[in-house]
């Protein structure tokens, strides 16, 4: 059954790799990518989900491209999610599973250090989380003799792990690297240098407009009059909590909501004016056409495992912090962040190049963040690396390849382990619950098929099985699931009896 599944799947890929490392258009693009921080699938206009979410912007930009309704990122939570896509790499096989396995090792060949070999600038925007953390105490025990973990189970960072660790020390050209108020910069929001090394500098303002205008003097800086392309990389701190917005941007949307989901579609908003300006800026430099953009979230929205919109909902205070809903949503997948559902890590994902990419195509085959580096590797000329796990999605979008871009895609995060191959996808949430799925169809997450399938199921655990072992630890989740799992599966899928 094994080789039934998967061959015709595995020697279609090979083929679609051919023909990427084929595909090399005239120059060199260049190259942004634009990341929200815990956006859901259904918040964008353009996916048709809901009625109350205006992205203009970012509709236009699907309009103007390709919008792919499977896209994936490697981790239902920020830390290994980013990781992913910056290395192209799964970020299990480097040990950095989860949040506290930050940070990500120093000896990682992220994007900008692979284009730098082609002659690109690259600049970082926004949040890195990448460095260490407080919740890194392994990494501390080793780097930090002797430093102890407080009462609450976390260490604290000095400063200097943080420059150390930071997006200048990854290959990054620039940076205007931080979340809310405080960043580490190397160049002003006027567009003037600072200190190459990076500096410490406090904003005032709006977070989500200030990462804009950091994006905007980037932009002004290495616009192409010296024929040097570049990358940047504009990670949005948002719809992630401390949820903030506007007067302006909350007037956007009158009526009765619950606030939460209020402050988000602000938030939203915000972020589409930044797309808005940004594609503005390409006009007025006359590079649109000389631009790939993509466009994708971290990971689902949290939801707490509450019914958005009900009564629970309406209770939570919008200024509470923690892993409650942050207001948007996932719509139509079931569960939320941190879960191995699609509700988790199934997100929107939009790529547009005038002129290169067709315009207004919906490609509905799986594709992941990790194909953003393979992507990115092709079209600046430089050879493919096996050590990729992604791939060029251009043949493919572009119709020059019939193939599904991936044999597989896999995902590992804390006790659960999950593949899709195709229409099916099976998880291990545990050591014990394991669900099957189709997810083309109607009831994608809503029913679990593995008592129709058990040949399937068996296969596809073989080949995660597979996987797993080259991970570092290498392995299947082997013991229970933890407390806020098990809240999760038991609400969304239901648990079996031990």
């Amino acid at each position: 059954m094994k080789k039934i599944l998967l061959l015709p799947l595995l020697l279609l890929q090979l083929r679609g790799l051919n023909a990427a490392e084929a595909v090399k258009p005239e120059g060199k693009p260049n190259i942004i990518v634009i990341l929200a921080d815990d956006q859901g699938y259904a918040d964008l206009g353009v996916q048709g989900q809901v009625k109350d979410i205006r992205t203009p912007n970012i509709d236009a930009l699907a309009a103007g491209g390709v919008r792919c309704t499977s896209g994936y990122d490697t981790a239902p939570q920020c830390s290994p999610s980013r990781a992913g896509l910056i290395s192209g790499r799964y970020q299990q096989k480097f040990g950095l599973d989860t949040i506290p396995d930050d940070p990500m090792p120093l000896e990682e060949v992220t994007i900008p250090k692979r284009l730098k070999r082609a002659g690109y600038v690259s600049g970082m925007v926004g949040k890195w989380h990448l460095d260490p953390n407080e919740l890194c105490l392994k990494w501390a025990r080793t780097n930090l003799p002797p430093a102890k973990p407080d009462a609450r189970g976390r260490v604290k960072i000095p400063a200097r792990y943080h420059q150390k660790y930071s997006s200048l020390a990854q290959g990054f050209d620039e940076c205007f690297q931080g979340e809310m108020l405080h960043y580490f910069a190397t160049f002003a929001l006027d567009g003037q240098s600072l200190n190459p090394q990076g500096q410490e500098l406090n904003e005032s303002g709006y977070r989500l407009n200030i990462q804009t205008k950091a994006a905007l003097a980037f932009l002004q800086r290495h616009h192409g009059q010296d024929g040097q392309p570049f990358f940047l990389y504009l990670a949005y701190f948002g719809p992630h909590v401390p949820m903030q917005a506007t007067t302006n941007y909350l007037s956007r949307f009158p009526g009765p909501m619950a606030e939460r989901r209020r402050y988000a579609l602000a938030m939203l908003s915000a972020i589409d004016d930044g797309v808005g300006q940004i594609q503005a800026a390409l006009k007025q430099y006359g590079i649109s056409d000389k631009t790939l953009i993509f466009f994708t979230s971290d990971n689902g929205a949290p939801l707490g495992a509450i019914q958005p919109g009900g009564p629970m909902a309406d209770i939570l205070p919008v200024d509470k912090p923690g892993a409650d809903w942050d207001g948007s949503l996932n719509t139509p997948w079931l569960g939320e962040k941190g879960m191995l559902a699609e509700g988790g890590m199934h997100v929107p994902f939009i790529m547009s190049w005038p002129g290169q990419l067709p315009a207004g195509k919906v490609f509905e085959q799986p594709v992941s963040t990790l194909d953003i580096a393979s992507t990115a590797v092709a079209l600046a000329g430089l050879p493919h690396d096996d050590k990729l796990d992604g791939v060029n999605l251009m043949p493919f979008l572009t119709g020059k390849d019939v193939a599904a871009p991936h044999a597989a895609l896999y995902w590992r995060f804390w006790d659960q382990a999950a593949v899709r191959v195709g229409k099916w996808k099976y998880i291990q949430a545990g050591s014990t619950a394991k669900y099957l799925f189709d997810v083309t169809s109607d009831e994608h997450e809503k029913k679990n098929l593995i008592q129709q399938h058990p040949e399937i199921a068996n296969d596809l655990a073989a080949n995660l099985t597979d996987w797993t072992r080259q991970l570092a630890p290498p392995g299947d989740p082997d013991r229970p699931l933890n407390a806020q799992e098990q809240k999760w599966y038991q609400y969304y899928f239901g648990l079996p009896d031990d």
